[in-house]
Parts: structure tokens; C-alpha cells; sequence
């Protein structure tokens, strides 16, 4: 088995549970990490026999530009979806950052991280 990531992916969608933060937007930033059997595209150089990072790239980019209110709701959909689309991953973990949350104060960012190993019906 192997492990690839994606990271530092960055959006600017328009999640969160105040109505301003569905209008006005903000950044995001996703990092997904999956589990596939790499062995065969280790050996033959084959981009078929691995999991197409730029296919995992746009499912992710599609899903960000779907609204939501919660993260939690917005990670599962991406997991669910990655997990249904390349039957070849074992397991997926989705971070999900939402940079400069409207908290009242000055914060950095707020992150949900989800993992299919939490999940009975991962696919």
C-alpha cells in the first residue's frame, strides 16, 4: 500500500452558517491523503495504474464549489465522492481549513479533519 497526498489545495467557495459568508466567500484550503495499492504503477510507470492526482484534484475543486454550512458536511461529500470514484482507495483523511473565520476575534483558520476509517459505510 501506499500513501498519496494532495495538499495545499486552495479555493475560495462560499461555506459557512452566517449569510454573509454565503455571499461573500472566503479561502480554503484542503489536503486529502489516500491509501491505494501504488506496486504496479511503482514498477511499470503507468499513470492508469495508480490513482490520477488531477482527477482527485477536480473532484475535489467540484465539490468546494457546491455551498454548504458546515464543514463537517463539505468534507464528508468529498470523501464520499473520492471514495465512490476510484474504488482502487482503501481509505482516505480530508483536511479542510476555512482561513480567517468571522469568530469575533482574530483567528488563523478553523480545520476539520474526517477519516474514512471512522465511517461503516466508507463505500
Amino acid at each position: 500500500m501506499g500513501m498519496i497526498s494532495v495538499e495545499g489545495m486552495e479555493f475560495f467557495a462560499y461555506h459557512g452558517c452566517f449569510a454573509e459568508e454565503q455571499v461573500i466567500g472566503t479561502r480554503f484550503i484542503v489536503d486529502i491523503y489516500f491509501e491505494t495499492d501504488t506496486s504496479r504503477a511503482e514498477i511499470t510507470d503507468d499513470l492508469k495504474m495508480t490513482v490520477n492526482y488531477q482527477a482527485v484534484y477536480q473532484l475535489v475543486k467540484h465539490e468546494m464549489a457546491v455551498k454548504a454550512h458546515l464543514l463537517e458536511h463539505v468534507a464528508y461529500r468529498i470523501l464520499k465522492s473520492v471514495m465512490n470514484t476510484f474504488p482502487a482507495i482503501a481509505g482516505a483523511d480530508i483536511k479542510i481549513s476555512k482561513l480567517n473565520p468571522p469568530l469575533g476575534g482574530k483567528v488563523e483558520k478553523v480545520c476539520v479533519t474526517l477519516s474514512t476509517d471512522d465511517w461503516i459505510d466508507a463505500k
